[in-house]
């Protein structure tokens, strides 16, 4: 078993949102009366792993103030496997036994869910994700015979191979949403009975 005092979490914050529309960082939009890209951090932050890192671009969350070492990806969208390698470097330079990779646009995350991915890590070698029941995804852990295997990845197809032939812990779906469009955020607000606007258009829209 990988002790999580061995295991460096890698927070990927980096990206464009364009998929969500002009509005900066999605991450920055207002959920449950917190930023979006904070539920995670916050979520994770009684975890004792060795580091926290996060990788950044345009965000404008202070996540140094959660404990994470910031990582500046200029160019995140050069390919999509770009932050974590830059993760995954860092975390070898620290003498990491495994990496958690989750994804600051998963704000349902708990660490519950975390410390039983860390249970079903029985080696350096394992790669173990997350699960709707359905397909594999992050959160993931890789082990540090992984790190090469990790960092060899360009786009996203590689990781997706990746993670499939690993290990998967099934939870919730619910837990496991990423918001990707303003429709998704929408819908995790209903489903959460969480009514508050995206912005000032909307709020308008729904007082009329």
């Amino acid at each position: 078993m990988i002790a999580v005092e061995d295991t460096v979490l890698i927070l990927l914050a980096a990206g464009r949102s364009e998929r969500f529309g002009d509005v900066g960082s999605k991450l920055d939009q207002p959920f449950l009366s917190r930023p979006l890209g904070l539920h995670v951090a916050v979520a994770l932050e009684d975890i004792p792993f060795r580091q926290r890192i996060a990788v950044v671009d345009g965000c404008k969350l202070d996540y140094a103030q959660h404990g994470f070492k910031l990582l500046h990806n200029e160019d995140p969208e050069r390919d999509m496997a770009s932050s974590v390698r830059m993760g995954v470097e860092c975390a070898r330079a620290l003498d990491a036994k495994a990496v958690l990779i989750a994804l600051a646009d998963m704000p349902r995350v708990t660490a519950s869910h975390i410390y039983r991915l860390m249970d079903a890590a029985d080696s350096e070698d394992a790669v173990v994700a997350s699960s709707d029941g359905v397909a594999p995804k992050p959160p993931a852990l890789f082990g540090r015979a992984r790190f090469d295997d990790v960092l060899a990845i360009r786009g996203d197809q590689g990781a997706r191979d990746l993670i499939q032939a690993g290990r998967h812990v099934v939870t919730n779906a619910a837990e496991l949403i990423d918001i990707d469009t303003r429709e998704d955020l929408k819908e995790l607000q209903r489903l959460v009975h969480a009514p508050e606007p995206l912005n000032r258009t909307d709020s308008h829209a729904i007082r009329g």
